[in-house]
């Protein structure tokens, strides 16, 4: 296995090619299957046992011990690395990512990465003129299409260039927005090549529009209230929403308009995914507790928004099927060793609970992390 110091760490050492992390070992955030002494066995970047601990095998390296967690990393499904270290997004416990804009090139390196896994999108499908291309993503980061035709082939483009989902910007507040039969065609074409189509649509008219077309997802949940018709499409199409919440909240924090919308979805049925917006201002790499609390908060509770934020996460389009968001043997690796438990200290809070006295900002602090073959370990870490 490929060792990589974490920030701050001791320069890598040569590593074989398995090691076994001990600890309270938490297969799923949300679950009540805890082994308060465990073990997780993980050879060639995947996981190849999993239960009580079995005592020290020779030749393989142990991480973690008494007191540790072992437990999921989390998964962001909307980050733009572009702007932010994916090292850092790594070192902060996230062991799985979806870029959703970035040009061609770029998003074909960070597909590579060895770790985090990166999904990626490319560039958006917008209108001429249309969001993002007059604001950040000036340089590449947007791919204009004028009519149903100029979207089928811009996305037979992006598929020949091995996109793993593909989103649709349909957002007035920054420029023209293609029409439906456009709308209609990015998605036809899309699914005709296997892939599924992520919308940004922040109000209730955008919305619409993307049901219309019928998008797979939706990657912000909106910034203005949703008439019940359309909360109940979606819940009716189990719709996901990802979350970044946080990134439209600012200052506001749990009071901003968009955290009742996310009640709303919450109440009517809507499953929601963790997402970042990583890049944007107030974002950071690496798990982020604020945006847990925020879905927490939202009516998923902590264990919800852990869900959310690891399995409900891996579900997303281009990432599903390569991350799993729990621990399961013959499942890639993508794990964390923590100094707490984030839902509490020791066992599993009741549904909605709060946070212990470390809580989620744990997260964030990983010991160590494992994703596929690399591993990270902090400066100081234990082993």
């Amino acid at each position: 296995m490929r060792t990589a110091p974490a920030p701050g760490a001791p320069p890598a050492r040569s590593r074989p090619r398995g090691l076994v992390l001990r600890g309270r070992v938490v297969p799923r955030w949300d679950a009540d299957d805890d082994l308060p002494d465990g073990e997780v066995v993980v050879l060639d970047g995947r996981v190849a046992a999993l239960g009580p601990w079995q005592g020290e095998r020779p030749g393989l390296p142990v991480l973690g011990g008494p007191g540790a967690v072992v437990g999921p990393g989390l998964v962001d499904a909307h980050v733009h690395l572009a702007f932010a270290d994916p090292g850092a997004v790594l070192a902060g416990g996230v062991v799985a990512a979806r870029d959703l804009g970035a040009p061609p090139a770029d998003a074909a390196r960070w597909r590579a990465l060895a770790a985090p896994a990166v999904a990626v999108a490319g560039p958006l499908l917008t209108a001429p003129g249309g969001y993002p291309v007059r604001s950040w993503g000036a340089g590449g980061f947007g791919l204009e299409v004028a009519d149903p035709a100029a979207a089928r082939a811009a996305v037979d483009r992006l598929a020949a260039e091995g996109v793993d989902v593909v989103k649709l910007a349909l957002e007035p507040a920054a420029g023209p927005v293609v029409g439906p039969a456009t709308a209609r065609a990015v998605v036809d074409a899309a699914h005709r090549h296997g892939l599924a189509v992520t919308c940004h649509a922040l109000r209730a008219g955008a919305v619409a529009a993307a049901l219309d077309a019928g998008v797979d997802e939706l990657c912000h949940v909106p910034v203005e209230p949703l008439p019940a018709a359309l909360l109940e499409r979606l819940a009716d199409l189990a719709l996901p929403v990802v979350s970044t919440l946080r990134t439209h909240a600012g200052a506001e924090g749990a009071s901003a308009p968009v955290v009742d919308v996310a009640a709303s979805l919450v109440a009517a049925g809507v499953p929601l995914r963790y997402g970042t917006d990583l890049g944007n201002a107030g974002t950071a790499p690496g798990a982020d507790a604020g945006e847990l609390r925020l879905l927490a908060g939202a009516g998923l509770g902590v264990r919800g928004a852990l869900a959310a934020a690891t399995t409900g996460a891996a579900a997303a389009p281009g990432l599903a099927g390569r991350v799993d968001g729990a621990l399961r043997v013959g499942g890639r690796a993508g794990l964390v060793v923590l100094d707490a438990d984030p839902r509490g200290a020791g066992a599993p809070p009741a549904p909605g609970g709060a946070g212990g006295p470390h809580g989620l900002g744990v997260l964030a602090r990983p010991r160590a992390v494992v994703s596929g073959e690399v591993v990270l370990e902090r400066s100081g870490g234990g082993r």
